[in-house]
C-alpha cells in the first residue's frame, strides 16, 4: 500500500515538474516573440520617419520648415503646396523622360541579362565557370572607372545630350549583379525539364524562351524592380549625358529647379515645402510599384540565394 503511495507522489511529481518546465518554456517563448516585434516596431520607425517627415514638411506653410523644435505635424495642412509646385516644376515633361529610360532599360536589362545567365547555367560551353567569374570580377570595378572611356566614346558615336548612353548598354550584358541573380535562379530549375523539351523537338532558345522564362518570373520580377528603382533614382548618368532642361529626368530636373530663383528682387530659392511636395510624388511612385509587387521580389530574392 506505501508503495503504491510513492508511486502515485512520484507520478504528481513528474507531472508537476513538467508543468513548470512547459510554462516557463511557454513565457520564454511569449517574451522572445514580444521582444522581436518590439524590435521589428522600433526598427521600422526609425526606417518610416524620414518618409513621415517628407510628407509632413510638404503640406506645412513654409514658416514652419525651419521651427525650433520641430513640429511633427502641419500647423495647418496646406494642400495648395502640391499645384502650387507643380505649376513651376516641369513633373510631366521629366516624368515621362524618366520613364522611356525606365522602359528601355528595363527590356534590355531583362533580355541580355537572362540571355547571358541562361548560358552560364544551362548551356555547356568550354572555359564556362572562368568566364563567369571574369564578369562577376567586373562588379569590383566602380562605375568611375568606366566613366571617362564611356564618355569618350558615346561622344565620337554623337549620342551626346540623348538616352542613348543611358539605354543602348542595358542591351549589353545587363550587368554583372544582374547575371549572377538569374543564372543562380535557372540552376535552381531541374534539368529534366530541358531534357523533356528537347525530346519533343524544343532547341536550345526554344527551351530558353519557353520553358526557363516562364519559370523564371519571380527572379525577373526582381531584376524589373531593381531596375526600376535604380534608374528612376539614378542622378549622376543623366548628370553627365544630359545637357538641356526638355532632356532631364526628375531627379536631375529637381536638383536644378530647388535652386532655381524665384520671381522678386534678390536671390530666393524655391521654398522648402514646394520642394517636399514634388520630392513625395517622385517617391510615391517606386513605392506603389514595390507595394504591388514585393511578393516576386521576395520570393525572387530567396530562392536566387542573394542575402542583404
Amino acid at each position: 500500500m506505501q508503495a503504491t503511495t510513492r508511486v502515485s507522489t512520484s507520478a504528481e511529481q513528474s507531472e508537476s515538474r513538467r508543468e513548470r518546465r512547459r510554462l516557463v518554456f511557454r513565457v520564454q517563448h511569449w517574451t522572445a516573440r514580444i521582444l522581436i516585434h518590439l524590435a521589428v516596431t522600433a526598427g521600422a520607425i526609425v526606417f518610416l520617419f524620414p518618409l513621415f517627415w517628407l510628407v509632413s514638411s510638404s503640406l506645412k506653410p513654409e514658416g514652419d520648415i525651419f521651427l525650433f523644435p520641430p513640429n511633427l505635424w502641419p500647423s495647418a495642412f496646406m494642400w495648395s503646396n502640391y499645384p502650387a509646385a507643380l505649376s513651376s516644376f516641369p513633373f510631366v515633361q521629366t516624368g515621362m523622360n524618366t520613364m522611356l529610360i525606365v522602359i528601355g532599360v528595363e527590356v534590355g536589362r531583362l533580355l541580355s541579362a537572362s540571355l547571358a545567365a541562361y548560358a552560364f547555367a544551362r548551356v555547356r560551353i568550354p572555359w564556362r565557370g572562368p568566364l563567369f567569374m571574369l564578369v562577376l570580377s567586373t562588379m569590383m570595378l566602380p562605375y568611375h572607372i568606366t566613366l571617362i572611356p564611356q564618355y569618350i566614346i558615346f561622344r565620337d558615336l554623337g549620342w551626346l545630350n540623348s538616352f542613348k548612353p543611358l539605354i543602348v548598354p542595358s542591351f549589353f550584358g545587363g550587368g554583372a549583379f544582374f547575371i549572377f541573380l538569374l543564372r543562380q535562379f535557372f540552376m535552381s530549375i531541374p534539368r529534366e525539364y530541358d531534357d523533356a523539351a528537347r525530346i519533343d523537338g524544343c532547341g536550345t532558345f526554344g527551351i530558353y524562351w519557353r520553358i526557363i522564362l516562364p519559370l523564371a518570373k519571380p527572379a525577373l520580377a526582381t531584376v524589373a524592380i531593381f531596375t526600376f528603382m535604380g534608374e528612376w533614382n539614378d542622378f549622376f548618368a543623366p548628370l553627365i549625358y544630359l545637357n538641356t532642361p526638355d532632356k532631364w529626368t526628375l531627379a536631375l530636373a529637381i536638383k536644378t529647379w530647388e535652386l532655381t530663383q524665384q520671381s522678386g528682387l534678390g536671390y530666393k530659392p524655391q521654398p522648402y515645402n514646394h520642394i517636399m511636395a514634388v520630392a513625395t510624388l517622385i517617391t510615391l511612385v517606386p513605392m506603389l510599384m514595390f507595394f504591388f509587387t514585393q511578393r516576386y521580389f521576395v520570393q525572387g530574392v530567396v530562392v536566387s540565394g542573394i542575402k542583404g
